[in-house]
């Protein structure tokens, strides 16, 4: 029987805070985005509309993947140890984290 490794997402973002590079915030993520320089990015499942779909856009275009976090802003801030909710942050380097083996988990792009 083949065992099914399952990542705490909270604790891979938080991780990924801690020991990686991470950008907050759309406007800088959709400036990375456009130069390539990321590996993911993060959404909240409560991210505006509007945001939401310009990412995925010029993620598409970019070859980058989405993940939309299972939670809301509010969440995804205290998950990243920040006391303001976060509606997208990406990723540029990992660090010690797991975080991009979510991307096996729920792809938006």
């Amino acid at each position: 029987m083949a065992e099914t490794k399952v990542i705490d997402e909270k604790k891979a973002i938080r991780r990924a805070v801690d020991t990686g590079k991470v950008v907050f915030g759309s406007k800088k993520t959709v400036q990375e985005i456009k130069t390539g320089s990321l590996k993911m990015v993060i959404v909240a499942s409560n991210c505006p509309k509007d945001i939401k779909e310009r990412i995925e856009h010029y993620s598409k275009l970019s070859d980058i993947s989405v993940y939309v976090f299972n939670g809301t802003g509010v969440e995804l801030g205290s998950a990243c140890g920040k006391p303001f909710s976060v509606a997208v942050l990406n990723v540029i380097s990992e660090g010690n984290s797991q975080v991009l083996d979510l991307l096996g988990e729920n792809i938006e792009a």
